[in-house]
């Protein structure tokens, strides 16, 4: 019961819920492939005598740390089914401004809403354009969490291992395991490290296509009294170059099961698909967001 103990006050220090640990995870997974900016990341070129597989993961998060510096930012539109849509196949318009994304919704299910569905949506962001402090709030919680992913990938050279490469039609295919010589120092990390999967790199950019991931077996936190991930649990990520430095994700699938605290289910579903990119000015604000989001 000690280590049921020490995980609980770990989550409570840290200010996490159960859930919110997989949250974590899965946010996590995802900046493999959205490469978000990463201060910590110069570490990864201390390791010294880099070869194969290592070196070219090495040179992939340099190259994405060095794009991060100079991000763009996109309207797009975005199919998404998942916990978030209550399953229903949503279309958004989403855009990208300087606090955040800003999102409309178009359809759902391949129907147009309905003149007072549309009238709430409108609504909405108008609430948004007379309160950006509270949107930028949300916003601002959003990426914080994003920063505690970020410092998960600096793991990356130093708790996987990686095969031989493979060439693959222009791609370089990598396949990652955890590193047994490495100890997790938290639960977001043991969850981490229990990954194995793959990874695409695009041989003339050395940019990130594609990552996919499973848990080849359960992971218990608390003995599993607290929680528990499923083995089979997988995402994959998919990115395209919109033109350098650009690359923007283009397919997310999230597929997490699990259990937590009092045995309450965990599930985490989600199938996206980004298409029709357009540049938008870096400095939009959230009027403007709205704006063209309402187009």
């Amino acid at each position: 019961m000690a280590e049921v103990a020490k995980s609980e006050r770990n989550m409570k220090q840290g200010g996490l819920s159960v859930v919110g640990t997989y949250g974590v995870w899965i946010v996590a997974c995802c900046a493999l492939c959205l490469a978000w900016p990463v201060s910590h990341l110069g570490a990864a070129a201390d390791v010294p005598q880099q070869t194969g597989s290592a070196k070219i993961v090495g040179t992939m998060l340099a190259n994405e740390t060095a794009a991060s510096q100079h991000k763009d930012r996109y309207a797009y539109l975005s199919q998404e089914r998942s916990d978030r849509t209550g399953g229903h196949l949503w279309l958004e318009k989403v855009v990208e401004s300087n606090v955040g994304k800003v999102r409309m919704l178009r359809e759902e299910d391949g129907q147009p809403l309905s003149a007072d569905r549309m009238a709430a949506e409108r609504a909405r962001l108008a609430a948004i354009v007379a309160d950006p402090a509270a949107f930028q709030k949300k916003a601002q919680t959003i990426k914080d969490d994003e920063a505690h992913a970020r410092q998960l990938l600096t793991l990356l050279p130093q708790a996987f291992l990686f095969g031989d490469v493979r060439d693959e039609g222009g791609y370089q295919r990598i396949d990652f395991k955890g590193n047994p010589d490495y100890t997790p120092q938290s639960m977001e990390e043991r969850v981490l490290h229990a990954m194995t999967g793959t990874m695409l790199v695009d041989a003339k950019s050395m940019r990130l296509h594609r990552i996919e991931g499973r848990l080849p077996q359960d992971v218990s936190i608390g003995f599993g009294l607290l929680a528990t991930i499923r083995a089979g649990s997988t995402f994959s990520t998919t990115r395209d170059s919109f033109g350098q430095p650009d690359w923007k994700t283009t397919l997310l699938d999230t597929d997490i099961n699990g259990k937590a605290i009092f045995f309450k289910s965990i599930a985490k579903k989600e199938h996206a698909e980004h298409s029709d990119f357009v540049r938008v000015p870096n400095d939009l604000n959230v009027a403007q967001a709205v704006a063209i989001a309402e187009e």
